[in-house]
Order: structure tokens, then C-alpha cells, then sequence
């Protein structure tokens, strides 16, 4: 069998360049992953209330939307829908009565979202579920202040390095 992934012709890096390379690679396998594990732990909330009405990435967008009115654009840029067509979902959403949109006032081009009540019922669901985390994650995962502060500026400052090398293509 051979090895399918693509290695592309790199030149030759120090050891320290090795270990950052390795490292790097090994971090965007788990920012992949992590986001593929909440989608199936989303899953499975639903799974477990035997509700199958809406998938995991749907009840996602129904939870970042929360209380608030906006356009599927500024949905898009403030989620992280991994491999989904967020106009397809909320179009979905919209025809299964889980989100209001109209046409705003002020720019008839755009249209604006905002939950129906069964769509708040979903995003509660979720936010119920993120607040079971809460009570448990430092006791059953570990996970404390100290590491959540860690973590979170590291993924900032990686956030910020791919905003900049989109930006000015590093």
C-alpha cells in the first residue's frame, strides 16, 4: 500500500524547522479533528433526545445565530461550519421553520435571519450541553482556567498568523 498524502518538494530544514514543521502538521490534524468530534458530540446530544429534525452542523448555525439578527454572511464569518455550505443550511433551516428571514430594510439585496422559537429550542439544547462541559470538563477532561488560557492565546496568535498570511500572502 502506499502512502496517498502529497509531500511536496520542500528544501532542507534544520532541526529545529523539522520539529516546527512536524508539530504544525500534527496541530492542524487536531484544529480538524476537534471540530469533526464536536459536530458528532452535538450529534449525539441529539441522538440521545431522539430528535433527528436537524444535523449537527445545522443545530451549530442555530446556536451561533442565539438572539441575534443577521445576514448569512456575517454567519458565515463568525462560524466555523467545516465542509458545509452555510446558504444551503440556512435555506434548510428556514424551510423547516427553525429561522425567520427577510428582506432588510435598508438593503433589499440582503436578508436577515434571526431563530423562530423552535430554533431557539435547538440552540438552547446546545448551550445546555456546552454548560454540562462546563461542570465537568476540569474534573473528567483536565482541562483548567490556566489551560483554557493557554490554549485560547495560542489559537489566537495562530488565528491572527493565517489572517496574515492570507492577508499579506506570507
Amino acid at each position: 500500500m502506499t502512502n496517498t498524502k502529497i509531500k511536496p518538494q520542500v528544501p532542507a530544514l534544520d532541526q529545529d524547522e523539522q520539529t516546527i514543521r512536524s508539530l504544525y502538521l500534527d496541530s492542524l490534524h487536531l484544529v480538524e479533528r476537534l471540530h469533526r468530534r464536536l459536530l458528532d458530540v452535538i450529534k449525539d446530544e441529539f441522538d440521545r433526545q431522539g430528535r433527528n429534525d436537524v444535523n449537527a452542523v445545522q443545530a451549530l448555525l442555530l446556536f451561533n445565530i442565539g438572539n441575534s439578527e443577521l445576514t448569512a454572511g456575517e454567519l458565515r464569518s463568525r462560524g466555523y461550519y467545516l465542509g458545509s455550505n452555510v446558504s444551503y443550511n440556512v435555506k434548510k433551516l428556514v424551510d423547516l421553520g427553525f429561522i425567520n428571514h427577510a428582506r432588510s430594510r435598508v438593503d433589499r439585496r440582503s436578508v436577515r435571519i434571526s431563530l423562530t422559537p423552535a430554533g431557539q429550542d435547538i440552540a438552547e439544547t446546545v448551550a445546555r450541553l456546552y454548560e454540562r462541559h462546563v461542570g465537568s470538563i476540569q474534573k473528567v477532561g483536565g482541562i483548567g482556567p490556566e489551560e483554557f488560557n493557554q490554549m485560547n492565546k495560542l489559537l489566537q496568535r495562530l488565528d491572527r498568523f493565517w489572517n496574515d498570511s492570507i492577508m499579506y500572502r506570507l
